[in-house]
């Protein structure tokens, strides 16, 4: 397993990161990642929703599977996954505790075959956040809270100018984080302007 990077190369905002790493999140190093393609900007955040098995919630299965040590046999669901190899750079639980497990300096692997601004392949260039939860049900006011203090540090760390859910770059294939989140609450919170949203909220 790959270990914290030390100190250097801290992008803008440096006292709240560490080569990428956020302060306030608890590091738990995925080696589900890779390098990000030279010349672009790092400038979407993606919003997902994640449990495991679905609907089942803080029982550490989504830390194991970004880390490669999800038990197949624990559960009958995880038959339709074994082997899944994904990462995502942070994990809001529904207490709203803060998990990183890639490098905003790297690639995750959360996106899969996606498109949004006129770009493709959006793991190239965008940061991935999961929040513990089902699509199409709500989320807790403590992952909101975290949530949007973890967007306001990325938009003073990183040239941000999108924010959208899975279900807006993978459209057809996901839906989530789904019609249970609460982009009004999530705008309302950052006071960003329109154009970084995915539509109306």
């Amino acid at each position: 397993m790959t270990t914290l990077p030390e100190l250097a190369g801290s992008p803008p905002g440096s006292g709240l990161w560490r080569s990428g790493w956020y302060r306030h999140a608890r590091a738990l190093p995925s080696d589900n990642f890779g390098a990000r393609p030279p010349g672009l900007q790092t400038d979407l955040i993606v919003l997902h929703s994640i449990s495991l098995p679905p609907g089942e919630f803080g029982n550490g299965n989504v830390q194991r599977l970004f880390t490669n040590q999800l038990d197949w046999q624990a559960h009958p669901w995880f038959n339709g996954i074994r082997g899944l190899q994904v990462s995502a750079h942070f994990f809001i639980a529904r207490s709203g505790a803060l998990w990183q497990f890639v490098s905003c300096a790297d690639r995750a692997w959360h996106a899969g075959q996606s498109a949004y601004r006129g770009r493709s392949q959006c793991n190239d260039d965008s940061i991935g956040i999961e929040l513990e939860g089902l699509e199409g049900q709500t989320f807790e006011t403590p992952q909101y809270e975290t949530l949007a203090s973890l967007c306001a540090a990325l938009c003073q760390a990183y040239p941000i100018g999108h924010i959208a859910g899975h279900e807006h770059i993978a459209p057809g294939r996901k839906s989530d984080p789904g019609p249970g989140f609460d982009w009004q609450r999530l705008k309302n919170s950052l006071a960003l302007p329109d154009r970084l949203w995915p539509g109306p909220a």
